[in-house]
């Protein structure tokens, strides 16, 4: 299918979680052409003139390029990508198996790696293009229960710096984000101890939510001389070091 190529194109990975769905509405609504990609069939998520919802598992390299370059025939380009998908199995590491770890890893990292390596196929050519990677507060502070997902995240902020690093020279940005605890389903079964004990931590006393987080990413997409940061969107402090 051969359309338009005048609007931007942003693919979203992890599109069916609460992060996910809030990027799909802010990109689109300031009109950019959306690939939304999921894990699984998600018939929520409505097909339409500049939204293009696929399953994709973001692990699978075969399905990946082919999905990247499907993306690129459908409209011609890749202008950002943003790495939202991610997935934890929280246990404490004693007790944590090798394929919770493995699929930790696999989702929230290498997704990531292989997301980037396909998008760069077209934004290198191109010199231009955003990189944004969804990591998380865990990956500085850690968390009981949480090492193999710390560990990811933290993978991730290694990952964008170097990249940023890398590509550069071809006009690529490449940024994290650490976008706060959100009432997404991801954190729907902690207990409201643990969640009110996550905003107290913050200097405003509240979580941050999906959509503020989404506007914020659509904004930097539009960015032209921001790469290798990590940006934090809540309102936790911590030293400089």
């Amino acid at each position: 299918m051969s359309e338009d190529h005048t609007q931007k194109v942003v693919w979203i990975t992890g599109a069916a979680g609460g992060l996910g769905r809030a990027l799909i509405s802010n990109f689109a609504a300031q009109g950019w052409r959306v690939a939304a990609t999921t894990r699984r069939t998600c018939a929520d998520i409505p097909e339409s003139e500049i939204i293009w919802p696929f399953v994709m598992p973001v692990e699978d390299r075969k399905k990946i390029t082919a999905g990247a370059r499907g993306i690129i025939r459908r409209w011609g380009a890749i202008d950002a990508l943003v790495n939202n998908a991610g997935v934890t199995t929280d246990r404490l590491l004693a007790r944590m198996n090798e394929s919770d770890w493995d699929t930790v890893l696999r989702v929230n990292l290498k997704g990531a790696y292989l997301c980037s390596q396909a998008a760069l196929e077209t934004m290198v050519p191109r010199r231009s293009g955003h990189i944004i990677n969804i990591s998380s507060n865990a990956a500085k502070t850690g968390g009981a229960g949480q090492s193999s997902y710390a560990a990811a995240k933290a993978g991730l902020v290694g990952l964008t710096q170097s990249l940023a690093g890398e590509v550069g020279i071809y006009n690529i940005q490449v940024n994290a984000i650490f976008p706060g605890v959100l009432p997404t389903g991801m954190t729907r079964n902690l207990p409201r101890a643990v969640l009110g004990n996550y905003a107290r931590a913050n200097a405003l006393r509240r979580l941050n939510d999906p959509d503020e987080v989404a506007r914020f990413i659509v904004f930097l997409a539009g960015m032209k001389n921001i790469s290798g940061q990590v940006l934090q969107l809540d309102s936790r402090m911590g030293r400089w070091t």
